[in-house]
């Protein structure tokens, strides 16, 4: 599913000064969702080690494979900090043949400005448990356009000392000659890749150039120097115009472009077979991941220097896709699967030869149009969403931006493909040489991609007395968990009804338990869903908005939306313009008092005692001292007039409705989102606890409180990172005591029960 808004949002801010340190590590694990909910761009198998594999994602980290039971361990987030959103992003892997313990790993999200860092290049050599940066004088694009070719960076086979990195951006290739310490740049090599997508995108996303797309070594090529580096080299780049692959036979101190290579697509992958001595490439007219209306597939044949068209034919049907991912049967030469890049009707295509693309045959086929008959079945028990939410609503249930595909190379039958939803599989792919349309003979592909939580959550609440979680999510909706038990359960569906790609924000009623409200952001249609059940379906605009019912079983809604101000709708009529709220204030609801709504822009704080149709402006002088921009507004679950916001010069608290304000300790400064949750050791309780991120003793990172403000406690720990403390989401349980939840921009939900 494409990552529809990873690219401009920021990370969520923690912190507070703390005033006393936590005893313990917090420890935080994801809420389960179990499907992936993000695009997979590149899977890598260790060539010589069984069970060791790593999955990257655009805007998620890094994923080490649990052979076992197909699980995944993400490896990136203790280096994901205030400053490293950055680090989510994965632009190329690599292992060392050599040695399974090392892996590594090019970081940054972005060339253009919205990623401020220069790219890394990670190396550890504890399979991901911790890990040693290079800087590079230039930056990485993990979650730019082309982010699926690859892979970009590579180890020599005969030489752990040396890697070379493909760069974007006009860089060209570079080289590491002390096991990844250090980069230079390889003058010999002067192909750029010369493609971007859109010369004229002022926003430089698809402006810049897709740069250098593969770096692939030739294993059973002589060994030349004193070091005993692989001789010869293949690099694709990303040009149409020229050409785009080169090789070199002396370890890369000279290049050349092959003769009679294609000329009309971009290479996507290249893949080398050491029994056959030949290298396989994917090609595409588009970069990807998410264009592609043409495509093929060559084999280089290295002992006759010559170029071979194997693209599989299609019957009678044109082909309107590039080719993406491709792998090879380490175990039997000659067998080679490939597969679509984008086919966006009515399915993916996947492709297997036996015979090195002489002949292929098809995962599926049409039988009797529009009937399609099939090799596979699928199971998407580790993620049962996935059917109700998307493949029972669409023809293309094998995938879409398929740029990740792999065989792995100790088990024929293992394989892998990442897609823009999730990542499938299975362990049965041999079955397809049976050559069988009989449903017994079906292999089985499966949604594998449990553990890998890369979803850009959008906005978290949870319900005093009601649902524990609601989490608005991009690309794949939103989820509901109605207690704290499913938390580590895959739900069975995600917000369905009224269906937007992307909730951009939720939120409950406090009077009323089970009503909740969400808004989308597909532009032509209705963008705000309600729900009378708890967010079990909220079935039934763009902006933060906060729901209400009133006591006389009135609903009010105030939305205020990223176009038109900030608008409201009382029961379940039009929305009309709130005039005396500034155009993209906070707006938050008493919880407890119907008439209540609060508002803020700027510094300056309002008030509707009339179920906000109208706001004033609190009169206090200097509500909040020498802040100048309010951040967040949570409103207590079960005390009405009882206020807390956040601002640039700390948390401040009212218990009088926001008629005055009392800072809490200073030692919590410039703080970002700000939430409540059930505190104390008993339900029984009316304790709570303030949370917020912001900037404190421990640095920036989220803080919490039981003593309202006196003391703040570093609740995040230094094991783990969320991303820059202004772009997370925050709600504590309203149920659970000390429970926390944090909603990351590519790693899903965290969850946490701290001690204070």
């Amino acid at each position: 599913m494409k990552n529809l808004f990873t690219t401009s949002l920021p990370l969520l801010a923690l912190g507070a000064a703390v005033a006393h340190a936590a005893a313990e590590q917090p420890q935080w694990q994801n809420v389960r969702l179990g499907g992936g909910g993000g695009f997979v761009p590149g899977i890598v198998f260790h060539p010589k080690t069984k069970g060791i594999a790593y999955a990257r994602t655009d805007i998620g980290g890094l994923y080490r494979l649990n052979p076992s039971d197909d699980s995944w361990t993400a490896i990136t987030d203790s280096i994901t900090d205030q400053a490293g959103w950055h680090n989510w992003g994965i632009d190329a892997v690599a292992l060392d043949p050599r040695d399974d313990d090392k892996v590594y790993a090019a970081f940054g999200l972005y060339t253009n400005d919205w990623d401020s860092r220069p790219g890394q290049i990670g190396r550890s050599a504890d399979r991901g448990k911790t890990w040693t940066m290079a800087d590079l004088p230039f930056k990485v694009g993990g979650n730019m356009p082309g982010r699926g070719m690859g892979e970009r960076l590579a180890v020599d086979p005969a030489n752990s000392d040396i890697l070379f990195f493909g760069a974007r951006s006009g860089h060209g290739l570079w080289k590491s000659t002390d096991a990844g310490a250090s980069f230079r740049k390889v003058d010999a090599f002067t192909a750029v890749g010369t493609y971007a997508p859109q010369p004229g995108d002022a926003t430089g996303l698809n402006s810049d150039l897709q740069g250098l797309a593969f770096v692939t070594f030739d294993s059973t090529s002589p060994k030349v120097g004193d070091g005993g580096a692989t001789s010869r080299i293949f690099v694709g780049t990303a040009d149409n115009r020229t050409a785009s692959l080169y090789m070199s036979e002396d370890a890369g101190a000279s290049w050349t472009a092959l003769p009679d290579q294609p000329g009309r697509f971009f290479p996507h992958k290249g893949v080398f077979s050491a029994a056959e001595k030949a290298l396989y490439i994917s090609y595409a007219d588009g970069t990807g991941p998410y264009d592609g209306t043409a495509g093929a597939v060559y084999r280089y044949d290295i002992a006759g220097k010559k170029f071979t068209d194997i693209t599989p034919g299609i019957g009678g049907d044109a082909i309107t896709f590039g080719f993406g991912g491709l792998s090879i049967d380490a175990q039997k030469p000659g067998v080679v699967v490939v597969a679509s890049l984008n086919s966006w009707w009515p399915d993916a295509h996947i492709f297997r030869s036996t015979d090195s693309g002489a002949t292929w045959s098809r995962l599926w086929e049409w039988a009797n149009y529009p009937e399609m008959k099939m090799r596979y079945k699928q199971n998407v028990e580790k993620a049962p969403w996935i059917a109700p939410g998307f493949l029972d609503n669409d023809t293309k249930h094998l995938g879409w931006m398929i740029e990740s595909l792999e065989i792995d190379p100790h088990d024929r039958d293992h394989w892998l493909y990442g897609t823009g939803l999730t990542l499938f599989g299975g362990h049965d792919l041999t079955k397809w040489d049976l050559q069988s349309w009989d449903a017994q003979d079906r292999l089985t592909i499966s949604s594998l991609a449990d553990g890998i939580e890369e979803t850009s959550v959008q906005d978290v609440a949870s319900v005093s007395g009601g649902s524990e979680l609601l989490a608005a999510t991009g690309d794949v909706g939103g989820f509901t968990f109605a207690d704290a038990s499913t938390l580590g359960q895959a739900p069975k569906v995600n917000w369905m009804g009224t269906s937007w790609t992307t909730n951009v924000g939720v939120d409950f009623a406090g009077v009323s338990k089970k009503d909740a409200v969400r808004i989308g952001n597909s532009a032509g249609t209705k963008q705000i869903a309600v729900s009378n059940d708890g967010g079990r379906d909220l079935g039934a605009a763009r902006g933060r908005r906060y729901h209400r019912q009133r006591r006389d079983g009135c609903h009010v809604i105030v939305w205020s939306a990223s176009s038109g101000g900030v608008i409201r709708s009382e029961g379940k009529e039009a929305f009309t313009k709130v005039a005396s709220l500034p155009s993209g204030a906070i707006v938050a609801s008493d919880k407890q008092n119907a008439t209540v709504f609060y508002g803020a822009s700027g510094s300056k704080f309002y008030v509707s005692k009339d179920a906000g149709a109208s706001f004033g402006a609190a009169t206090g002088d200097k509500l909040f001292g020498s802040a100048t921009a309010v951040r967040d507004i949570a409103a207590h679950p079960n005390k009405a007039g009882d206020v807390w916001v956040s601002t640039d010069a700390g948390v401040f608290h009212s218990t009088d409705y926001g008629a005055t304000f009392a800072a809490t300790a200073s030692s919590l400064k410039n703080t970002f989102q700000v939430a409540l949750g059930m505190g104390g050791k008993d339900k029984k309780e009316d304790v709570w606890n303030v949370y917020a991120f912001g900037h404190g003793a421990a640095g920036a990172r989220l803080y919490g409180s039981a003593d309202g403000g006196k003391t703040w406690v570093d609740v995040q720990g230094s094991e783990q990172g969320f991303g820059t403390v202004d772009s997370g989401k925050l709600a504590g349980s309203g149920n659970v005591p000390g429970l926390v939840y944090v909603g990351t921009n590519g790693r899903g939900v965290f969850r946490s029960t701290v001690s204070l």
